[in-house]
């Protein structure tokens, strides 16, 4: 069968740069959601800063159709699941926002002196102590480094100007390169993400496109796990 005869079932769709940038809304992309609806989808992003439920409201926010949260999948539930599934009950120690440490402490513990798992994540939260603390964590007790998401950079829109974040692929280098380890990488491109919306929509990555901005991530990451 070609590819072109079978039959899209489900959608995953990127945000940021796909729905809006910044806080702006993007043209077309509520006649999109409205065009979606009744059609199986999930919302997919690298970007852990932000719990479900606050990304749904963002979007409210800037007058898009609100999902709900459970339509909403950030790579910090990505990590929190995949962890879980690797090690339950596991300790953490996290560096990022509060989005990435809500996702781990629902699975996990929190705990800055015998983690199973460094995780870094985006946003706020990065500074000379808590570096400190995470590479002993790794040097002397075995943690192991994970990244919610590989992006080197990210692009903001802050206050009508526009700026680059660092992004996980950044703020992991450090304590990578301190360590001399690879980090695990949680996010797109890597298959996890997209493997666990095919589970939540049911339906077999064939069966489903993705909807994305960055040939690197989105599209290189769907392509590898057979998805258009």
């Amino acid at each position: 069968m070609s590819e072109a005869s079978v039959p899209i079932r489900a959608v995953l769709l990127d945000m940021d740069g796909v729905l809006y940038h910044g806080s702006q809304p993007l043209a077309g992309a509520a006649e999109l959601l409205r065009r979606l609806d009744g059609v199986p989808h999930l919302f997919v992003t690298n970007n852990p800063i932000r719990t479900p439920q606050q990304v749904a409201e963002r979007l409210a926010a800037m007058g898009l159709p609100r999902p709900d949260a459970s339509a909403i999948l950030t790579s910090a539930l990505a990590t929190a699941a995949l962890l879980a599934q690797t090690r339950p009950g596991f300790r953490f120690f996290a560096i990022g926002a509060d989005g990435l440490r809500a996702a781990l402490s629902e699975v996990g513990l929190e705990d800055d002196r015998a983690a199973d798992f460094v995780v870094v994540g985006e946003g706020p939260g990065i500074d000379f102590e808590r570096l400190t603390t995470a590479i002993n964590l790794i040097l002397t007790q075995g943690a192991r480094l994970v990244v919610t998401n590989p992006d080197v950079s990210v692009d903001d829109c802050h206050q009508g100007k526009h700026r680059v974040l660092p992004g996980g692929g950044a703020l992991v280098a450090p304590i990578a390169l301190a360590c001399g380890v690879e980090p695990l990488v949680i996010g797109k491109p890597e298959p996890a993400l997209y493997q666990m919306a095919c589970a939540r929509l049911g339906v077999p990555a064939a069966d489903c496109v993705m909807i994305g901005d960055r040939p690197d991530t989105d599209i290189a990451g769907a392509l590898r796990v057979g998805m258009r």
